[in-house]
């Protein structure tokens, strides 16, 4: 497996300013994502992509070079995740460097370790089918019992009313994509908006490994979790 690593991190967010480099124990957000990827790949295989140059400061000063700044037009709240990734893309076949695997990995996980990252690799290999391997946690949201959508005259109806479940532990199980770990066939990895035709496989994760920092109560969940577990 010949990966690309792609770690995005823009400088704005509206949830915590600066999410990324937020201080979270002893060093910045992003710092856990870039050292467990480091326990893996070589330097030369991560890209960190950012927009912002405190981020990139922050980065380097960890001994990883930034390869490029992403344009201003790439870390708007509108743009989306495949922008980025093609950009990535682009400049790395652009610079003759030719990967199989696409792997991107979010800075907001930060109780991902690299443990995690290589037993979802492995399970990736296992299967030669497999489009895209997906990090998920199995969710207690279950559209069977849990969810309800409104009708247009504001009367509740469950999302999934097939079967008539009237007990939680009947329900069939249903995860939730967590954020930490995305795995693509390279060839496919331009149709990441477009799932319905791709093969895909889970990576299951336990909810502490599982914590996405996206707004503050996020945050003080993670702090907690620092604090107890001593990471």
């Amino acid at each position: 497996m010949q990966p690309l690593v792609l770690i995005p991190a823009r400088g704005g967010s509206k949830g915590i300013p600066h999410k990324n480099i937020i201080q979270l124990g002893n060093k910045p957000l992003i710092q856990y994502t870039v050292e467990e990827a480091r326990k893996i790949f070589p330097d030369e295989y991560i890209c960190v992509s950012t927009d912002d140059l405190e981020i990139k400061s922050i980065v380097e000063n960890l001994g990883l070079p930034v390869p490029f700044l992403r344009p201003a037009e790439l870390a708007t709240d509108t743009c989306g995740t495949k922008e980025v990734i093609l950009h990535a893309i682009k400049y790395y076949q652009d610079n003759n460097y030719n990967f199989d695997t696409f792997i991107l990995l979010q800075a907001t996980s930060p109780y991902r370790t690299a443990i995690h990252i290589q037993q979802a690799m492995d399970l990736f290999k296992e299967d030669p089918e497999c489009d895209l391997l997906i990090s998920v946690q199995e969710t207690k949201a279950n559209p069977y019992f849990t969810l309800f959508e409104e009708d247009n005259s504001g009367y509740l109806h469950k999302s999934k009313p097939e079967g008539n479940i009237v007990r939680r532990q009947d329900c069939p199980k249903v995860y939730e994509i967590n954020g930490a770990i995305y795995i693509y066939k390279k060839d496919v990895v331009c149709l990441n908006d477009n799932w319905d035709k791709l093969r895909i496989r889970k990576y299951l994760m336990d909810k502490i490994s599982s914590i996405d920092i996206d707004d503050e109560f996020d945050l003080l969940i993670a702090e907690f979790i620092y604090k107890i577990a001593k990471f």
